[in-house]
């Protein structure tokens, strides 16, 4: 049995002002009347969820928010997406997010508005786009329900709420998905080119990730668009020439200009951009790396963020909180529904749509689930408007199908319930998992989808209340599915952005929110704790940030101050200041002296490009945000990138562009070069802390031993 679905009207006017205003509002005249303002409702759920107690968020990930205060000082810094605006290294990812806040900052001004406003819009933009594109495939009902699971997936509620490039990957990735589903339905290139050029630009967002669509669109397109099949061909081509034009341009201009040029490629080994995306960004990240965060051949590559690699990793302590939650219903209602329409025409746009949101969340799930080398819960945001989609679909049709009369429609009312009940007894499992967090919910939703499996099969097979019993199991469906995913969606949106993991729902252990098991009363503001004694947000064991960082960088809010014009950061569930509102090098013991030593540094920095050079971009991050000048990170990210010699370093010192270099106490030049530390102990002048009000048992800075040196 299948389902007719309404095909659009054609050769209609053009609507007057007045009326595109209704239309934008109510909808089309052939439109449900409850569609729009549905749709226009959960929009603004997202928009709550995302943007609630937004100058909360501080400079959320303080590595990129870094970056965007560069840019918007140096349009050289811009172009590249360099870290400090003196341009010494870029951040480890193309600049394309950068670029966005980067505007925003240049219009309003550098702060919380500039870094997460552009999120906000963003995600509440791919929640509108995926809604217009299932509704062209599947109908209202089910766009409105695909809406709604996209705005309230934990961990597009918490990257939204943080400035990571994963939004805006998100964003173009869904709206490539509707260019690709547009061409398969008119048969016309220019679509599918779009499609293409979109998915470029995710490229420049976030490099190889943005192509995991490319072989579901492709194969999608070759198989049921309308053209016949020499120009089905031929289109993929030109969109193949499109996506390698619009992916590889800021690639190659980068590499063209000379090594002297341009600031070092982050996170390369030889400082070009095709490295980057060859290892630590491509294949580094499949099969593990030896220089990024948390991984390491061998070394099990991303546990550390996301768990062991395998079949069940998306289902795990860590991540399964995150995504997992309407995975099983994605999977029971993709091959249902492709066994549901398996006899349409080859171009029918339904299953066409299937096959390209099952292609999406499969190649999706292989990667994210066996990828050895760095990766952290929030990657599978990426997943969201896949497994929302499917949802939708799958909803819509087996309930419509399972009320039609004929021979088989009851097996789609039992597929349905079955997929209902799987999904709530995950939901259980998975809050099972932290008891002490509001444990009257699991047993809510396990009701519920008991409920609603009874109201189903009741609206089937008892005749006199079908009706009535079919409408009551829907809404208590919607109950179980939902009601999970949305506490952990609004405890993302109560809780101040983690920027380097971000996370949702209650704390159970590293890196915030959705972590391993932890216990009740944890950090403040985190239900459940689990915050590693004297970690910030993100710290790995130990409160020891990749580089040697102690603590991470500061974790500011409001704008970066506090209502006393101080600017506070997090270490685990205590709040710690810097005298006089800066930032400091990451908190912990010194913290005072190494605000009195960052003055010291200002005062002394003359015509110097760069403030001071330190090992690792977790430093620098903190002091540029902290005193808006260059700051000089010699290892990138993780203090391990093998951008500083002594032949630079000895001609910056030459040319009068660095005047103070900070060692020691984990904080040593990056990329293992122990030649430069030897340099600088050798030819430099250690200042005494005495010079600005620091003491010898903390070291030069103030933190962990650390010495500050003078050059040249």
């Amino acid at each position: 049995m299948t389902q007719t679905l309404p095909a659009p009207a054609a050769g209609t006017a053009a609507p007057a002002p007045g009326g595109r205003i209704r239309r934008l509002l109510l909808g089309a005249p052939g439109d449900p009347r409850w569609s729009r303002p549905a749709l226009w409702a959960v929009l603004a759920v997202a928009a709550a969820l995302y943007a609630w107690d937004l100058t909360g968020g501080g400079y959320a990930n303080t590595y990129y928010s870094a970056a965007v205060k560069s840019g918007s000082q140096s349009w050289k810094a811009f172009f590249f997406g360099s870290l400090d605006a003196g341009n010494y290294i870029t951040v480890d990812k193309p600049p394309m997010a950068l670029w966005v806040q980067d505007l925003f900052a240049r219009v309003i001004g550098f702060g919380t508005p500039a870094l997460l406003l552009p999120q906000v819009i963003g995600g509440v933009a791919a929640v509108a786009i995926l809604h217009a594109t299932v509704r062209r495939a599947f109908g209202h009902p089910a766009a409105l329900i695909a809406a709604a699971v996209l705005a309230l997936t934990p961990i597009t509620v918490a990257i939204n709420r943080d400035n990571n490039p994963d939004t805006l990957l998100v964003l173009l990735l869904v709206a490539a998905a509707w260019a690709c589903q547009r061409a398969i339905e008119t048969g016309r290139l220019r679509p599918l080119l779009l499609s293409a050029f979109l998915i470029g630009c995710g490229f420049n967002t976030k490099m190889l990730q943005a192509f995991l669509v490319v072989p579901a669109f492709a194969l999608v397109y070759l198989i049921t668009a309308r053209p016949g099949i020499v120009r089905r061909v031929a289109h993929l081509a030109a969109a193949g020439a499109v996506l390698a034009a619009s992916s590889a341009w800021w690639m190659l201009i980068v590499d063209a200009v000379p090594a002297g040029s341009r600031p070092y490629i982050g996170g390369s080994t030889d400082g070009t951009v095709w490295d980057l995306v060859i290892g630590y960004n491509g294949l580094g990240r499949v099969f593990g790396e030896s220089n990024g965060p948390g991984g390491g051949r061998g070394g099990g590559g991303g546990a550390s963020f996301g768990g062991q690699a395998g079949a069940g990793r998306l289902f795990n302590d860590v991540v399964g909180g995150q995504i997992s939650w309407l995975i099983p219903f994605a999977v029971v209602a993709l091959l249902a529904c492709l066994a549901l329409l398996w006899k349409r025409p080859r171009t029918d746009l339904a299953r066409a749509a299937l096959l390209l949101w099952g292609g999406w969340l499969a190649v999706h799930y292989v990667i994210f689930s066996f990828a050895e080398g760095t990766f952290h819960p929030y990657y599978t945001t990426a997943l969201g408007p896949a497994i929302a989609a499917l949802t939708g679909a799958g909803s819509a049709l087996l309930f419509t199908a399972g009320r039609r009369d004929g021979r088989r429609s009851w097996m789609w009312t039992l597929v349905l319930s079955a997929a209902i009940a799987v999904t709530g007894a995950w939901a259980f499992v998975l809050l099972d998992r932290t008891p002490s967090w509001h444990p009257w919910l699991r047993w809510t939703i396990a009701a519920a989808a008991v409920l609603a499996v009874a109201g189903l099969l009741g609206g089937r097979f008892v005749r006199r209340a079908a009706t009535r019993a079919a409408v009551a199991g829907a809404v208590l469906a919607t109950v179980a599915t939902l009601a999970g995913p949305g506490a952990y969606a609004v405890s993302a949106a109560s809780t101040a952005s983690n920027g380097n993991n971000p996370q949702a729902g209650p704390s159970t252990g590293f890196g915030g929110p959705g972590g391993m098991r932890g216990g009740p009363g944890g950090s403040k503001g985190f239900p459940g704790g689990g915050q590693l004694p004297g970690a910030a947000p993100g710290a790995a064991p130990g409160g020891q940030l990749p580089g040697g960082f102690p603590g991470g960088a500061p974790r500011q809010n409001s704008g970066g101050q506090n209502s006393d014009g101080q600017a506070p950061w997090t270490r685990g569930d205590r709040t710690q200041r810097s005298g006089g509102g800066r930032g400091g090098f990451g908190g912990g013991p010194g913290g005072e002296t190494s605000t009195q030593m960052i003055s010291y540094l200002e005062k002394n920095q003359g015509s110097a490009t760069w403030l001071v050079a330190v090992s690792s971009a977790q430093s620098a991050s903190s002091i540029i945000l902290s005193t808006g000048r260059p700051v000089i990170a010699m290892g990138g990210f993780t203090g391990s990138d093998p951008a500083m010699t002594v032949a630079k370093l000895q001609q910056y010192v030459k040319d009068g562009k660095l005047r103070y270099i900070l060692l020691g106490g984990g904080m040593g030049p990056g990329g293992g070069d122990a030649s430069v530390t030897a340099w600088v102990q050798k030819n430099g002048t250690l200042v005494k802390p005495a010079e600005y009000g620091g003491t010898s048992s903390t070291g030069s800075s103030g933190s962990s031993g650390a010495q500050l040196y003078k050059l040249g």
